[in-house]
């Protein structure tokens, strides 16, 4: 049966098959692929803004370097790493689900759907109580897919979200959100750690194959940082600075067992679909040795009070460092837009100890060769 569609569907349409495929020829040089991002604030770009809860950066001084100079519900300065991905690949950026500017065209460059404070397992995170938890995410992009083909056909929908690029970022939230959240949590007490770990990596498994079966085909999975050496961290339980070491033992039980599990289900869908990004030894690096990527300090947060301004939130009543770009961490928990650069590079262009099985470069160019 053919489609029918109304006057802006049509036009969309004609934006969409000129971008992906030029005016003269399939073989014409291909637009930037769909971006499409999941996961917790890390990466959330201000899906909050649009709920009733506390994890929100939609106040100064988040923002302070953005381009805008207006807070905008990242958990940065400036730019987060979805942002600076999106610059690399040469797009947009996504702007988030909830977003009400996110309609026609806009639609076809892709989608933001992380929210602050979400973790793999539903049970984290509870005490920001309105956030959008890993399921609903994943609802919500199997919803974008009925909005894009209302505007391009299923036919040319299911393509896009083939050809794109995916970024999760999941699992720190279950540690210090959930299993460290306070002395004698349930999930600390249902679970010794080495149990638990192995726990939520099956649960992970189950969202990446959701993510699979809703069309995606090139999905960057990242590990957890150094957990136990954000300020927020050193604030509550180090004496002199030195990394909080079950947190640190936590981070390193999860992030191989990450990698074994996304090396099966490669193997099991016969692709390199998942690609993992060893996020803990790229922060390793200039938090070993910050003078080396021009950090004064990888302990101190720019925003916030108390020791290492690792207590309560990034305020407008907070101190705020001059110079955001010689500090490692923005706030108590998240990079600076300097330090998501040295990250996004690492994604762009790291060796196998930084990108399993291949960094981006390499996907981007596969990916162009088979247009």
């Amino acid at each position: 049966m053919a489609v029918s569609f109304g006057s802006t569907s049509h036009v969309v349409l004609t934006f969409y098959l000129l971008a992906t495929f030029g005016p003269f020829s399939p073989r014409a040089e291909a637009a930037p692929c769909a971006f499409f991002v999941f996961g917790d604030s890390l990466v959330d770009s201000g899906n909050n803004n649009y709920l009733a809860t506390t994890a929100r950066a939609d106040a100064p001084p988040y923002g302070i370097d953005h381009p805008s100079h207006r807070a905008t519900g990242r958990f940065s300065n400036g730019l987060n790493i979805p942002d600076l991905i999106s610059q690399r690949i040469g797009s947009e950026p996504t702007l988030p689900y909830l977003s009400p500017e996110l309609t026609g065209e806009k639609l076809l460059r892709g989608a933001n759907f992380a929210s602050a404070g979400v973790g793999i397992l539903n049970d984290t995170g509870v005490q920001f109580v309105n956030i959008i938890r890993a399921p609903v995410q994943l609802d919500y992009f199997k919803q974008y897919q009925q909005r894009v083909s209302a505007l391009i056909g299923p036919e040319y929908t299911k393509q896009l979200v083939n050809n794109a690029l995916f970024l999760v970022t999941l699992g720190g939230n279950d540690f210090v959100n959930n299993y460290y959240l306070v002395p004698l949590s349930a999930r600390s007490r249902q679970y010794k750690l080495q149990d638990y770990v192995p726990f939520i990596i099956s649960e992970y498994r189950k969202i990446l194959l959701r993510l699979y079966d809703l069309g995606a085909r090139r999905v960057l999975v990242t590990g957890t940082g150094p957990l136990g050496c954000v300020p927020a961290e050193l604030a509550q339980h180090s004496r002199n600075g030195e990394c909080v070491a079950e947190l640190q033992y936590a981070a390193s039980l999860y992030n191989p067992q990450l990698d074994d599990m996304l090396t099966s289900l490669n193997q099991e869908l016969g692709s390199h679909v998942f690609v993992g990004v060893n996020t803990r030894q790229m922060h390793n690096d200039f938090m070993s040795n910050p003078g080396a990527y021009g950090f004064v300090t990888a302990k101190i947060a720019c925003c916030g009070q108390g020791p290492y301004n690792g207590i309560g939130l990034c305020t407008p009543m907070s101190n705020v460092c001059p110079n955001r770009d010689v500090y490692a961490f923005w706030d108590a928990f998240h990079p600076s837009e300097k330090a998501s650069r040295l990250i996004v590079e690492q994604i762009m262009s790291g060796t196998t100890e930084y990108m399993k099985p291949m960094n981006l470069s390499t996907i981007l160019a596969i990916d162009s060769n088979q247009l």
